[in-house]
């Protein structure tokens, strides 16, 4: 039992050795607003305009939109391009040959992200909040773009036009007796077309979406889940009695 538990810890102790090594930026927490229709509405546009084109969401019909209060006819006038129908799935129109020639891969499917994703670092909405949020230029990239939470990624930032462009700044500390850079923070070399906090929160409604898409139900689930657990309770308190009175004469 003795040797169980020293192997045990020897094992915990080289997991967290293991993350401390990999070390890599925290993720920030996402906020959390997959009740707000309005910010469910403009994160499906952002999605449609700079996501759309190059990943699809094979598991998503652009009718169920109508769960988030946008209309089948602004759906046909706002979302969908000449050649889909309202009830098509969401596809990419990029040729997967040139995507995997111009960026090294096909880009991956989005209707799941936001919950593959996850990891010890947060939740896959978190991941993909901090992660486009850490673009900057780098012209030793095929793109010209680099990302902190994601290295030498293949996919360029789609959102700079809104962001603008930016470059990290470190500080030179010592740690182990070796000198290393640790990131401080942002440097803007030119603006985009929103302010730093409106960037933010343009990002926060597109996770948002990403996290509704990946479960429409959810929210539903979790309304009836808490009913379904009242129900149950007060049906507790009646079964108690009901026993009691059964079994009384008993006793």
């Amino acid at each position: 039992m003795k040797k169980l538990i020293l192997t045990l810890i020897a094992a915990l102790g080289i997991v967290t050795g293991v993350h401390a090594a990999q070390g890599g930026l925290a993720w920030d927490k996402a906020p959390n607003r997959t009740n707000d229709l309005a910010s469910l509405q403009n994160g499906a546009k952002l999605f449609v305009n700079y996501c759309l084109g190059c990943h699809s969401a094979a598991f998503m019909r652009y009718n169920r939109l109508q769960d988030i209060g946008i209309s089948e006819q602004q759906i046909k006038d706002n979302l969908l391009f000449t050649t889909e129908r309202v009830g098509d799935v969401m596809k990419a129109n990029i040729d997967p040959r040139q995507a995997k020639e111009w960026f090294g891969a096909n880009p991956p499917d989005l209707t799941l992200v936001a919950r593959s994703r996850a990891g010890h670092g947060g939740t896959g909405a978190d991941y993909l909040y901090t992660y486009l949020r850490t673009y900057y230029r780098d012209d030793t990239k095929a793109t010209g773009w680099n990302n902190l939470t994601f290295p030498s990624v293949g996919m360029p930032n789609v959102l700079w036009e809104l962001q603008g462009n930016r470059r990290p700044v470190y500080d030179k500390v010592e740690q182990h007796g070796h000198e290393v850079e640790v990131f401080k923070g942002w440097e803007q070399l030119s603006p985009g077309a929103m302010t730093p906090l409106q960037y933010d929160q343009a990002v926060g409604d597109l996770v948002n979406y990403l996290q509704w898409m990946a479960e429409p139900a959810q929210n539903t689930r979790v309304r009836v889940g808490v009913w379904v657990l009242l129900f149950l309770v007060m049906a507790l308190v009646f079964v108690w009695r009901l026993n009691a009175a059964f079994w009384k004469d008993v006793k």
